[in-house]
């Protein structure tokens, strides 16, 4: 978790000054007539979402035919930053934590609660602002994802293990703006996550694959510098 918090800290440092180099750069074009620059837009922008992560209810252990698994769904906060390039085109850091409990289904339901993880799925994407309807902005985004597990705790299994993986995600959403820097956000995410496992009960090693695919839908706030 420790280069999480140096990445976040980071990249605050870098808003603090663009924030700064954007107030400097805000002078007056020609004081005799009173005419000055628009302050130029900040490329930054950040969100604060509540987010709701909803899971698929699908995997399997390999060598046991019938098995099935389920994961828990919850609800955690979530930091997005997004930097412009354009007033149409951005990229998007999607920061959050959160966990899952997984309990067997089918051939294994008996095992009950197998274990919980913690997942950190820190998703990069792409996305298109659309500008045309006031301060009504929708946009649409793809892009990829890595999800590590960690703080993982067997139940019913002697060990669990579920293993680090890409992903792939796509995304829709909103931004109403109240003023020049808030504004208000709804957005819907769907992540493409199916990692591996290794797990072990009653002494005997199995491995699988938890078929995820969380939907993450989310409201908050905007603030773009």
């Amino acid at each position: 978790m420790n280069w999480a918090r140096g990445v976040t800290a980071a990249v605050v440092l870098m808003l603090v000054g663009q924030q700064a180099a954007a107030a400097d750069l805000a002078e007056p074009c020609d004081p005799d007539q009173g005419v000055l620059f628009m302050e130029w837009p900040s490329p930054w922008q950040i969100r604060l979402r509540a987010l709701g992560v909803i899971t698929e209810d699908s995997g399997y252990v390999n060598a046991v035919p019938g098995s099935g698994l389920s994961y828990s769904n919850s609800v955690t906060p979530e930091l997005d930053i997004s930097y412009f390039f354009t007033d149409n085109v951005a990229a998007e850091l999607i920061l959050g934590t959160t966990y899952a409990n997984i309990t067997g289904q089918g051939s294994i339901g008996g095992l009950g609660n197998i274990g919980k993880v913690w997942l950190l799925p820190p998703t990069l994407t792409l996305q298109y602002h659309f500008t045309d309807f006031g301060a009504f902005e929708p946009y649409v985004g793809a892009g990829v994802n890595y999800t590590i597990f960690y703080h993982q705790e067997a139940g019913s299994a002697d060990d669990l293990k579920v293993k680090n993986t890409f992903g792939t995600a796509l995304q829709v959403g909103f931004d109403y703006k109240l003023d020049q820097h808030w504004g208000v956000n709804f957005d819907v995410k769907k992540l493409f996550l199916k990692p591996d496992f290794d797990v072990t009960v009653a002494g005997a090693k199995q491995t699988g694959k938890a078929e995820l695919d969380p939907w993450l839908i989310g409201a908050g706030v905007t603030y773009r510098f």
